[in-house]
């Protein structure tokens, strides 16, 4: 996770020392949207946020109801990249083992070898994440974190770019479990994925009934990723906008120090400094995918829900008032002053 630059000196650096946005940057981003958009109709949004996960690095985690593309989402946006891509479907019983990989023994040279899952991809599609148990997704944390996982005690680095793609059922359905919070903590996005338009439902039937595959094609190499996610990392931020997501988290934490009474008593957990540097992330990619070199406060609330609502932990005051944690951050943005 990058740091977020410190201005040196005055408390507004000049706008000269930003980087400037090449017109193949966004040329680039638009054939990946072009490309997704053959198979996924309508959902801007979610494609919208996956396309950020993708140029910050950042996991995202995917929510809603059987039957809304989500998964046909990330395989197509994993397809528009010339990269490796791997689905794991979670089940009740998959091991870690399934994941990761392990050691097994080669009879040929009498020793264990390791024996790689399918996590050594560049884009993991991890389906329906909540259907396996604690265990299994706590395989995930080291990946996700540190790029890296440990098999018979040997560590093995996971080739950059890594991200982790996951689609969850909401938890009310039979057959799921809740993920760690510590695990969440690890997505940069949760994403809530809707029911498609009127409009949208027709375009889907006639595009989708038919039976015919629609193909994707890859527009976007590896090292021109990279290349994007350094220009999204170098784009001007703001200190008076670095305070301003510093105030939006520590109001979800501290609520009552910045005179949020109101919701004191409906957080039980607010979110972590993790919040701040991927708000941060999420912010400068939302900038960027608008053609702009410099983020704005817009940018900030646009992206503060798909960040916050899995960080914050209602009370049980909160859950007796039907109130969610979009609700209580809500609450945060009209209350903090916007620069």
């Amino acid at each position: 996770m990058a740091d977020v630059p410190r201005p040196s000196g005055s408390s507004r650096p000049s706008l000269a020392g930003a980087r400037a946005i090449k017109p193949t940057d966004t040329t680039l981003t638009q054939a990946i949207v072009a490309e997704v958009a053959k198979r996924v109709v309508g959902q801007d949004a979610m494609v919208e946020r996956l396309l950020i996960g993708l140029l910050t690095g950042g996991h995202i985690l995917l929510e809603g109801v059987p039957g809304l593309a989500k998964t046909l989402a990330v395989r197509s946006l994993a397809e528009s990249v010339r990269t490796s891509f791997s689905r794991i479907q979670f089940t009740p019983d998959l091991l870690p083992a399934d994941i990761i990989g392990t050691m097994i023994f080669d009879q040929k040279t009498s020793e264990f070898r390791p024996k790689r899952g399918p996590l050594f991809a560049n884009i993991v599609l991890a389906d329906e994440i909540n259907r396996a148990p604690a265990k299994v997704q706590a395989a995930l944390l080291e990946a996700m974190q540190e790029q890296q996982v440990t098999i018979g005690g040997e560590t093995h680095a996971l080739e950059p770019p890594f991200l982790v793609l996951a689609t969850q059922n909401p938890i009310e359905h039979e057959g799921t479990y809740p993920l760690p919070e510590a695990q969440l903590d690890r997505f940069m996005l949760k994403i809530h994925v809707g029911y498609p338009s009127r409009d949208e439902e027709k375009e889907i039937l006639w595009r989708m009934s038919s039976g015919r595959p629609i193909p994707v094609e890859p527009v976007c190499d590896p090292q021109e990723l990279l290349a994007l996610r350094q220009t999204i990392a170098e784009l001007y931020m703001d200190q008076k906008i670095v305070d301003y997501i510093v105030d939006l988290v520590r109001g979800t934490r501290d609520p009552q120090k910045l005179g949020l009474h109101d919701v004191r008593q409906l957080v039980a957990y607010g979110a972590s400094p993790r919040a701040s540097i991927y708000l941060a992330q999420a912010a400068r990619a939302h900038a960027f995918l608008r053609g702009r070199a410099y983020v704005v406060p817009e940018d900030v609330k646009a992206m503060a829900f798909d960040v916050l609502r899995h960080r914050v932990l209602l009370t049980f005051e909160a859950e007796a008032e039907d109130l969610t944690s979009d609700d209580v951050i809500k609450k945060v943005l009209e209350h903090i002053d916007v620069p």
